[in-house]
């Protein structure tokens, strides 16, 4: 079993994992990191639980928001409507064409 230790938001934690996942943690608290500084402002400039609870709000509404709006832009709902539209043109399209 692996163990890495990670600073988050200021805080160390000593957190084991899988042997060669390592890079991978170390990855996703580079990300955390990325957003700790809105998290620890938001605190009060102390980094405690609080601070962590922030940063956990932050990236779950930045997941929550990639979900609605995915990299391609648009909303699965409207990637289904479009789906359904074609599949109506396609059907009307393989229609035999009336015989005068």
């Amino acid at each position: 079993m692996g163990q890495i230790s990670l600073t988050v938001a200021g805080k160390t934690h000593i957190v084991q994992c899988r042997d060669g996942e390592e890079g991978h943690l170390k990855m996703l608290a580079d990300r955390l990191n990325a957003e700790a500084d809105v998290a620890i402002r938001a605190s009060g400039g102390i980094a405690n639980e609080r601070t962590l609870l922030l940063l956990a709000l932050i990236m779950a509404d930045k997941l929550v928001e990639t979900e609605r709006n995915p990299p391609t832009g648009l909303p699965p709902a409207l990637l289904d409507q479009i789906a359904e539209r074609l599949e109506r043109i396609a059907e009307v399209l393989e229609e035999p064409a009336p015989t005068p």
